[in-house]
């Protein structure tokens, strides 16, 4: 079974999801997705089985949320996507993608729905 967390390490529920799992025994593949965002699709891929529009996967407390007028309901979810890709700290925090399926670890213990 191939297990992957979109992670950050400075984030605290990031780190309380990706121990979760390791305590579990679970060695997942760790992507620090600020370094190596998600491409366009994989990033449609994920809104697709989380059922979410990109706004609802969105961080808008973000100063780059405001600074970039993102709230603004006449963009495009294609607009927002490429806001993400462009600055993956946008995005929701952390993902687990596991099984085709896929889950945000707020709180932590939800991933453990598809691992």
């Amino acid at each position: 079974m191939s297990v992957k967390i979109l992670h950050n390490p400075r984030c605290s529920k990031s780190r309380q999801t990706l121990s979760l799992l390791e305590e579990r025994g679970i060695e997942p593949i760790v992507v620090e997705y600020l370094k190596t965002p998600p491409s366009k699709e994989e990033l449609q891929d994920i809104l697709a089985k989380l059922a979410l529009s990109p706004r609802e996967l969105m961080r808008k407390g973000e100063a780059e949320y405001k600074d970039n007028n993102l709230a603004d309901d006449d963009l495009s979810d294609e607009q927002l996507i490429d806001a993400m890709i462009q600055c993956p700290k946008l995005i929701e925090r952390p993902i687990v993608i596991s099984n085709g399926k896929v889950r945000i670890g707020r709180p932590p213990e939800s991933v453990l729905e598809i691992v």
